[in-house]
């Protein structure tokens, strides 16, 4: 049997898919980013609880659906246009719109 991987729906529930997701991200934050994000990287390395909020999707446009927003670090130019959408103050800021 191929390896199925574990990928968050728009939906936000978990499907099982034999495709590898093209973008992590974290549960608790609800930030999504580049599988190779040097900060989410540095997280997993240094043992923090990040492994157990990881989340896995099949492409940016599912991230977006299930209400994540860009990472700061990796994705910095479309984080800066989410977040010129969502100043400081404003309820939708956490990401889950």
């Amino acid at each position: 049997m191929s390896k199925m991987y574990r990928l968050l729906g728009a939906d936000r529930q978990v499907h099982l898919s034999s495709i590898q997701g093209s973008f992590g991200g974290n549960g608790r934050m609800k930030i999504y980013g580049r599988l190779d994000c040097a900060s989410a990287m540095r997280a997993v390395a240094a043992g923090s609880t990040y492994q157990k909020h990881r989340v896995f999707f099949a492409d940016e446009a599912t991230a977006i659906a299930a209400g994540y927003r860009p990472c700061g670090k990796c994705m910095k130019e479309k984080y800066d246009l989410w977040r010129g959408k969502h100043p400081k103050g404003d309820p939708s800021r956490s990401g889950a719109e």
